[in-house]
């Protein structure tokens, strides 16, 4: 009798969270801020350039476009793509001096 009311017991807590109705108390995604809403940005400017290089370069290899155009295209397909990579990977500054900036500052 013991041993049956210990695996009713059992049974219960781990059956437990899938018995009872969870209610998310918000299930709003959280607002970006600023730097990230601008990391998503830089993010998807560098997706756009990279794609329309690859585009531009699959249509001259299949002969859609020709040398005289590609010559042409690539160059400013290529500048944006570097610069939205460049602003993409920039380098932060951090929050708080590193210590060797502390020691560089103190010296």
């Amino acid at each position: 009798m013991l041993g049956a009311i210990f695996a009713l017991a059992c049974v219960l807590v781990v059956a437990w969270p899938f018995l009872r109705d969870p209610g998310p108390t918000d299930d709003r995604l959280l607002e970006l801020g600023s730097p990230e809403r601008r990391r998503l940005e830089l993010a998807a400017a560098r997706d756009r350039a990279l794609a329309d290089v690859r585009e531009l370069e699959f249509d001259h290899r299949t002969g859609k476009v020709s040398d005289e155009d590609y010559r042409a295209q690539i160059g400013p397909l290529r500048r944006r793509a570097a610069e939205a990579l460049r602003a993409l990977e920039s380098p932060r500054r951090p929050a708080r001096p590193t210590e060797s900036e502390n020691l560089v500052r103190f010296k």
